[in-house]
Parts: C-alpha cells; structure tokens; sequence
C-alpha cells in the first residue's frame, strides 16, 4: 500500500475514535514514506487522544522539522505542551502558528486556553511533581506504601499521572492516593496498610453519609422555591467577531447560490470566493464552488477545490455530510474526465463517510462504464483473427483442449465475431463439454441469425446427446441458412450419421438392446406412463398416419421423439 493508502485508513480509523489502529496505520504509512509530514501530524493527534503527550509532542517536533511553514504542526506542538501542562511553551507555539496562519480558527483557540492556563497559574508544580521520573521504584523503595505496589488499580492511577499530572485532582478523593502521596512526601502520618484499611475508610464515609441523607429525610420538606431565570451568557468579542464573518460568509453564498441557480457560474464563482475570504471555517462555501465549477465543466478545478474542502473540513471537524459531498464531487469530476479508477477510488470514500443510493447508484455505473472503456481499449478485430487460426491450427492436430484458449482469447479481441463462437463450441463438442458448446453456438446465432454453422453446431451438441430427431431437424434448418453452399457437405455429413445412428438403433439386435437400456432411461419411463401418450401410441399402432397429427403438438412430438430416439418406436 502506498501512504496515501494507509494514510486514509489511519483517518478513517481516526474518524471512528479507534486510536491506537489510526497509529498503526500512519506508522505504517512513515515506514513507505519518512518524510510525510502530515502523517507525523495525524499520529500526534491520536496520542494526544490517547493523553500520551510525550509521544504527541514528538510527533509534532517532527512535523515542524519536515515543514516549517506549515501552521497545523505548531498547532500539534502547543496541543502535545498544553496537554503536558507546560503552558508558557504551549503559548508560544500556537503563536509561532499564528505568525504563518493568522486566520487559524484551532490555533486562535489553542493560544486562548493556554494564554487562561498561564493566567490561572495552572502550570503543573508541587504535588503533581511527584510522579515525574521512575516514580514506581521511589514506591517499592517505601516501606510504608510499597504494598500499594500490588493493588492494580493504584498502580494504573499512578501511570497516568505520569503522563498526565494535571488529573491530579480527580484522583485526591480516593484516600489511598492521599496516604500514597503523604508517604512520597515523607511525612508523619498514618499510612493504610492493607486495602481492606482503605476500604473501611470509604465505607465509613459512606455510611456517614447515607445516616446524614435518611435524617434529612425525615424532616419535612419546604415547597420547592422557584428556579431562578438563568444568567444571560456574554458574548466574547472574539465570538462575536466570528458570528459577524460567518453571517457575512453566508450573505456571499447566498448570493453565489442564486447565481448558480440562473447557471451564471462566474458570478457564482466571484460571491463563493468572497464568502471563503470571509470565513475560512464556511466549509459549504468550499462544496458549493466545487459544484459551480463542475456544472461549468472546469473538472480539475472542481477536484482541486474538493480536495482543499476535505482537508479543510477535517481541520475544523466538519460535518461528515459535508466530507462527503466533497468526495463525490471528486467522483463526478472524474467521471467526466472519463478515469473511472479515480472515480470509483473517491465514490467509495464518499461512501465510507455517508452511505447514500445516489452515490451509490454513480459508483455501479461508473464500474460499469470502466469494464466497457476495457472492454473497447482491449478490442482488436485483427489479433482476433490471429488467435482464432491459432486455435485452427490446433484443433486440426486433434489439440481441442489447448486450442479453446485461443478462441477465448479471439472473443475477448473481437466478440462481435461468430466464427469465433462457432469454432470454440466445435473444440467443446469434442471434449464432450455440451452445455458449454451450446451456449457458443447460440452466441453464434445470436450475432448472426443466418450464420448456417451456428445451427450446424446445435445439430452436433443433439447428436452428443443422442437426442437424433432433434440432430436431422437442426440440420435442416442448417441447410436452409447455408444459402451459399458452403458448408452443404459438412451439414450433409451430420444429416447422414444421425440417419445411420436412427436406424441403427431401430434394427433388429440392435434394436432389442436399445428397447433394454430405454427401459432403464427415467425419461423413457416418464413418457411410457404418461395416460395420454398410452392413447395416442395406441391410436398410433391402429393408424400410423395419425402420428402426423400428433407431432403438430409440440409437447406431445418431444416425447415421440424421444421414443423414437430411444428405439422404442421405428420410423419407415
């Protein structure tokens, strides 16, 4: 797989919140090419996820290295340093973004929570300091908190403060972690020494707890005062400047919109790019100049725009709709440009984001389109002809097996032909493959109704199935098609042994052991126990110019001749 592949699996896994198999994947895609810097990128971005920010920021350092001109790397830095509560450093990483980007809606955000972390003193320091370095050896060292070495759950909570010493809060409420923290820091306190300890603890708490709630109970409960009307929350000016450009933005597209609608595609084009300039974040703007560009037959354009719509829409995390209206625009414009491997490639990533019948119904019928424009770029009526003699000469040498390939082949090259046809049905005839030679020859009559060995074939594939009647009147219908004579004598000697083969089968000995083996024939017996066909060969015996009558009906002359040929009724 190439790392545009395994690049779009990582997304894809990204997308469905599967981060450790988005990791393999990018990994995947730096082993094909080290120095994709967007794919260090996407993997800082899933550890950091994951709240592995050492990773992440590794990730990010590499990304900046690759290509220091591109915003969304300081972005990952400042995430990654934000994440490992060094907020001064984060600061200015988002503003090293903001310097390339400073329209950048994810690093205005990042700079703005780091810049409040830095004012609210949120650095990491003091307690949290405490689980820096090999913290798990500074634990077995103690002997007054080494046995917390055994309670699994501790030790996870310990290993994730390592990674994340901020959630230091969230883990003060279990008194373990409390009497963990007074034995690293020394002091002289009670330290639990078992969990069963710990777990009294809590106990007591709750009991406490639940004793307080029943007598609050017991006492009579006031009316419920009236909740008070919520607070009106105040706008930033920061927000209020980005619902301003959004509703700017959507005046544009609106107005391109209406454009678009009277096909004046130009116009469309000038109110969709000021729409963008006003708000880079406006994702639909984006998808709708890829459609004006489109409809205006400008299909590289519109992939172009496509493309920036995705890459755009992932940054901001857009409606996944949106991503994949951007696909299969892609899909459209490729259609039209008539490379359905690129069509097909983008239908099914629109696909995998928003599963809909129409972009469904373009992928089958751009599948379909692409198995013709090969089918066509494959045809060539004069290596067809060569193949087919290939396939002559071997079946001249008896080579009926290696001669079917070449007759293959001649069809694939020209299957408009029904020689080609005909002659691999007379190889499958010979190797006893009947069903197959009647389809081929069908094809043959198919393409050409007054194709004489078309018929001459079906009247062989009879004559296999020992089904003799059948075998004479297909070759009288051969005959009737050979307008020009030259297949008379071959049609003629396949008349002659279906006669020969007939009458053998209805003389004498021949004649006894025929009836014999008929007897054992299902098909036979079926006929000899119909009621009906027991009148009529009654009535045949009695008058046999009724039998004249009787094969006017075609259901009732199938079964006579199947007697015929079976041997159990002659023909003079």
């Amino acid at each position: 797989m190439s790392s545009d592949s395994h690049k779009a699996e990582g997304n894809k896994a990204f997308s469905a919140g599967n981060f450790p198999e988005a990791i393999t994947h990018f990994t995947k895609g730096i082993e094909v090419d080290p120095t994709n810097h967007v794919l260090y990128s996407n993997r800082s971005a899933c550890y950091a996820s994951l709240r592995e920010y050492e990773r992440a920021l590794e990730d990010a350092e590499k990304t900046v290295s690759l290509k220091a001109d591109w915003a969304k790397g300081y972005s990952r830095v400042g995430a990654a340093l934000y994440g490992l509560g060094r907020n001064e450093e984060a600061v200015e990483a988002y503003k090293k973004g903001l310097e390339i980007e400073p329209t950048n809606a994810v690093l205005k955000k990042g700079l703005q929570d780091a810049e409040d972390a830095v004012a609210d003193g949120s650095d990491v320091g003091g307690l949290g300091n405490l689980f820096s370095g090999d913290v798990i050896s500074k634990i077995a060292n103690n002997p007054k908190i080494s046995h917390f070495l055994q309670q699994p759950d501790i030790i996870m909570k310990v290993q994730q403060l390592q990674k994340n010493p901020k959630a230091i809060n969230e883990y003060m409420q279990d008194p373990r972690m409390m009497q963990l923290i007074i034995g690293m820091l020394g002091l002289d306190a009670k330290v639990a020494s078992s969990q069963e300890e710990a777990s009294q603890m809590q106990e007591d708490i709750r009991r406490e707890k639940e004793a307080t709630r029943q007598q609050e109970d017991r006492k009579p409960q006031p009316a419920p005062a009236p909740e008070p009307e919520p607070e009106p929350v105040q706008e930033t000016d920061e927000e209020k400047d980005k619902k301003a450009k959004r509703s700017a933005s959507d005046k544009e597209k609106d107005l391109g919109n209406q454009a678009y609608k009277k096909r004046k595609f130009d116009e469309a084009l000038d109110h969709y790019n000021k729409a963008f300039e006003l708000d880079a974040t406006n994702i639909p703007v984006l998808t709708n100049k890829a459609t004006a560009l489109y409809e205006a037959g400008r299909y590289d354009e519109a992939i172009q725009v496509s493309e920036q719509a995705v890459e755009q829409g992932r940054e901001v995390r857009a409606d996944y709709k949106l991503i994949a209206k951007a696909y299969a625009r892609m899909g459209d414009s490729y259609t039209k440009l008539k490379q359905p491997e690129n069509a097909i490639k983008f239908y099914n990533k629109s696909l995998s984001e928003n599963r809909t019948a129409d972009v469904l119904t373009k992928l089958r019928d751009v599948e379909k389109q692409k198995a013709i424009l090969e089918k066509e770029a494959y045809r060539n009526p004069q290596l067809s002809d060569e193949e087919r003699e290939k396939g002559n000469q071997l079946f001249k040498q008896h080579q009926y097996a290696a001669a079917v390939p070449h007759y293959t082949e001649a069809i694939k090259r020209n299957d408009a032909d029904p020689r080609n046809y005909s002659n691999r049905a007379a190889c499958y005839i010979k190797l006893m493959a009947l069903a197959e030679a009647d389809r081929d020859a069908d094809e043959a009559i198919k393409l050409d109704a007054g194709f004489a060995k078309g018929y001459l074939r079906k009247a062989a594939v009879w004559f296999a199935k020992r089904d003799f009647m059948k075998c004479m009147d297909m070759c009288q219908v051969a005959l009737e098609k050979d307008t020009d004579g030259k297949s008379k004598n071959e049609i003629e000697q396949q008349l002659f042994k279906a006669q020969m083969a007939l009458a053998e089968v209805q003389s004498g000995t021949n004649r006894e052991q025929a009836a014999k083996r008929a007897m054992d024939d299902p098909e036979v017996q079926k006929v000899l126990g119909d009621p009906t066909m027991q009148l009529i060969l009654q009535q045949m015996q009695e008058d046999p110019a009724a039998v004249k009558d009787h094969m006017k009906n075609p259901e009732v002359a199938a079964k006579i001749r199947t007697l015929i040929n079976a041997g159990i009724i002659s023909v003079r």
